[in-house]
């Protein structure tokens, strides 16, 4: 793929590297000659403008990327770039960084962002993940918040252990996308066996997550 990133701070030039390094195109589109720095990551395409003026982004050719991604540490900035991006070039997914929490409900459809990102919410997460056993953790919401990405671990003495996964009857609305089990990644079958320990990952609107976890702690007999 084709990604741009406004933003060629820390952050930036993070992303850049390892989207390189999975084989993507990188434009990095920095304003500030202090981060301009095309030595930093040779393998990006370098562009020293303000990705906030419709003309330099034009001048990038913005409209030839699959994916934008606002980086920047001025949410006001990345608001901007993620809708002049999403309307005015149809750029197919933008991606903005969240700097203030207090700024996160801006970040939506409205503003032309698919996905925000936002630390402090996905630190707290993590937190919430390692101590909470048992519990569904919210780690990302997808689609302007018309779906989760939440993950459950299931403990000890689960009456799932054992079972196999075509045993969980999710909702409709709700997806099992995959099984973190020590060092593995499980793409889950119908007849792979759920293990206690299990890390499940699923892809759910918000009116179901409840159904999720009263399923697991509660699934219903084998017939």
């Amino acid at each position: 793929m084709r990604i741009a990133i406004a933003g060629a701070g820390a952050v930036g030039q993070s992303i850049a590297g390892e989207l390189l390094e999975g084989g993507h195109q990188v434009m990095l589109i920095e304003r500030s000659a202090q981060n301009y720095q095309p030595r930093a990551i040779p393998g990006a395409q370098w562009v020293h403008a303000d990705a906030c003026e419709l003309s330099s982004l034009e001048e990038t050719g913005i409209e030839t990327c699959d994916v934008v991604i606002a980086a920047t540490g001025d949410d006001k900035v990345n608001l901007v770039v993620s809708l002049l991006t999403k309307t005015e070039f149809a750029v197919r997914r933008v991606a903005a960084r969240v700097n203030d929490p207090r700024n996160e409900w801006l970040f939506n459809e409205a503003w032309g962002v698919d996905v925000a990102v936002s630390t402090p919410r996905m630190l707290a997460a993590m937190v919430e993940e390692a101590v909470s056993v048992g519990d569904i953790v919210r780690l990302m919401t997808l689609r302007q918040g018309q779906a989760n990405l939440v993950e459950m671990t299931l403990p000890e003495g689960t009456p799932l252990a054992g079972r196999r996964v075509r045993d969980l009857t999710l909702p409709s609305d709700a997806a099992l996308v995959t099984i973190l089990r020590g060092g593995r990644v499980i793409v889950p079958q119908p007849d792979d066996p759920l293990e206690a320990g299990d890390e499940m990952l699923f892809v759910a609107s918000g009116d179901v997550e409840q159904r999720i976890s009263e399923l697991v702690h509660d699934p219903p007999a084998v017939e």
